[in-house]
Order: C-alpha cells, then sequence, then structure tokens
C-alpha cells in the first residue's frame, strides 16, 4: 500500500478546491435556476462541496466528469429542497416569486449567473409552476445537457419517466411563453419612457407604454404592502401604479440589474418599505412589473444607504 505524505494531502486538497471554485459560478447558476433562492442555491453548492469532500481518494478518482458529477449532485440537492418548499409555498401568502439577483454589472460574481437567459425574472416565474420533477428534468437536460440516465438517478426514478418530466416541463415552459430578452439599451428607453410617463400622472399617457397583456405581480409575504393578487391588463395596471404613486408621494427608484434586465431597487422612503421591482419588456413596452417586497427575500440585495 503506498504510503501518502501530509504535504501530498494538502496538495491534493488544495488542487481540488481550486477546480472546484472554477465551477462554483456554473454551481450557483444551476441552483439558483432550479430553486429561484439566493440562499437555497449556495447552500447547494455548500452541501456538493461536503459530499465531495467526504469521498475516498477512490471515490474522487472514479469520478470522470467533476463538473457533470457536480451537477447532478446540486440537482439532487436542490430536488430534495423543492419538494420540501412546496409545503410551505401552499401556505404563502399572497403570489410566490423567485429572490431577485441584483447586480452593479461591474465584476459582480453574479455577473456570469445573470447572463444565462434563463435567469430572466419571466423564465423563472414559468419555471416556478412546474412540479419539482418536471423543473428538475428539464432543466438539468435542457440547460445543462445533462444526460437522462443521470437526471433519472437524481430522481429515483426510470429514464423513461424523466425523459417524461422533462417533456411536460418543456411543453408547460413553451406554452407560457415568456418574453424573449432584449438588449439593454432597448430596455433603458423604454423603462425610460415608462417612468416619464408614471411621473406624469396621465393614465392614458402610462397605458401608452404598458404592452395590452402587461401583468404586475407582487410579492409581500404578508410581511410587506404590495399587489395581493396578479393585476392583469394595461389599464387596470396603469391606474394600480398611478394610484400607489399618489399615496407614497415622490420616491425614487435606482435603475439597477434585475437577473440581468433593466430593473428599479427603492430603499424605504416614508410609508414605502424596501423592494426590488423587475421590469419585463416586450415589443417595446413593458410587459410585466415584478414587485418584491417580502423582506425574508432581499436579505442579499445590496441596499444602498439613504433614498
Amino acid at each position: 500500500m503506498p504510503v501518502t505524505t501530509g504535504e501530498e494531502i494538502s496538495a491534493s486538497e488544495r488542487t481540488l478546491a481550486s477546480t472546484f471554485t472554477g465551477h462554483r459560478s456554473h454551481l450557483v447558476g444551476v441552483a439558483y435556476r432550479l430553486t429561484g433562492s439566493v440562499a437555497d442555491a449556495e447552500d447547494a453548492v455548500q452541501e456538493a462541496w461536503l459530499r465531495l469532500t467526504g469521498l475516498s481518494r477512490e471515490g474522487r478518482a472514479g469520478i470522470r466528469d467533476l463538473r457533470g458529477w457536480l451537477t447532478t449532485v446540486v440537482g439532487r440537492i436542490c430536488l430534495d429542497r423543492l419538494r420540501s418548499a412546496a409545503s410551505r409555498r401552499e401556505r404563502y401568502v399572497g403570489q410566490w416569486l423567485p429572490e431577485p439577483l441584483v447586480t452593479s454589472g461591474e465584476d459582480d460574481p453574479l455577473d456570469a449567473v445573470v447572463r444565462d437567459d434563463g435567469v430572466r425574472m419571466a423564465a423563472l416565474v414559468v419555471l416556478d409552476r412546474l412540479t419539482p420533477e418536471q423543473r428538475v428534468a428539464f432543466v438539468l437536460h435542457d440547460a445543462f445537457g445533462v444526460p437522462f440516465a443521470e437526471i433519472a438517478d437524481a430522481l429515483g426514478c426510470a429514464v423513461a419517466t424523466a425523459r417524461q418530466h422533462a417533456s411536460r416541463g418543456r411543453k408547460a415552459a413553451a406554452e407560457a411563453d415568456p418574453p424573449p430578452r432584449v438588449a439593454l439599451e432597448e430596455q433603458r428607453e423604454v423603462l425610460e419612457r415608462f417612468l416619464r410617463a408614471v411621473a406624469s400622472g396621465d393614465v392614458n399617457a402610462v397605458i401608452g407604454v404598458l404592452h395590452p397583456d402587461a401583468v404586475l405581480v407582487g410579492d409581500g409575504g404578508g410581511r410587506a404592502k404590495t399587489a395581493f393578487n396578479v393585476v392583469s391588463g394595461a389599464d387596470k395596471v396603469a391606474r394600480l401604479i398611478l394610484g400607489l404613486m399618489r399615496r407614497y408621494g415622490d420616491v425614487e427608484g435606482r435603475p439597477v440589474l434585475v437577473n440581468g434586465d433593466l430593473g428599479l431597487l427603492f430603499t424605504a422612503q416614508g410609508e414605502l418599505t424596501p423592494r426590488v421591482e423587475a421590469v419585463v419588456v416586450r415589443d417595446g413596452k413593458v410587459a410585466g412589473v415584478y414587485d418584491m417586497s417580502n423582506p425574508d427575500k432581499l436579505g442579499h440585495v445590496p441596499f444602498p444607504e439613504g433614498p
């Protein structure tokens, strides 16, 4: 039996840690896309690291594709979290939205995650409608190319069943038809027109920059004020927004990147509690506003001091 020195073990562990760090951004992206939760994503990646380091040297040597192995492990961990979250969502007050990823665009470590088109808010909202099995199978296969045999192992089902889960998730996503991501310059132009219309207080002006099928979805979790039900249609959305402006007064939202798209960040201002708004653009108009004000989902958001 070969003798392994402490120095060799230490060097091996450092190499493993360095290799894992190289995959970390990818793994966080996988976990966030599967759970819609920043905290759950971070925990899943940490758990994957612990499972990797818990293997024997022989076990690690038997891993032919470490990135693929870690992706599947993260998928299995996220499946457990999705299943346990299902009952919590049934008791949730109001609408449920994913936790927003607010980035600066300036060497932000999450930039690699939000560049993925599948992480945009409109796409994540669709994924939230899938069963845990459909979400894991669909995302792991279609987005990350994990073979169905490995997905079936993660789900604890037959390969044919894993294929069926992915197919149903794919069909649901296609039928939902979330708006595709548009260029940031177009988003900026639409957002500026929208803010000018809101500032004017003219309901017709606001309706003019909203898509006919515009929706406003709020997530306060019973802990912060926002729309309790989904508001649909340009007229209803416009009147709600202007009503809120009259109630809260002259509040200022800072343009930020929310899941890779332009949105607004509001600090506490008067009666208005801190929140993040993701804005979705379609056909040159605002098609969706996702208002996230539940403080439990904003703990990771870098709110600046002051309004």
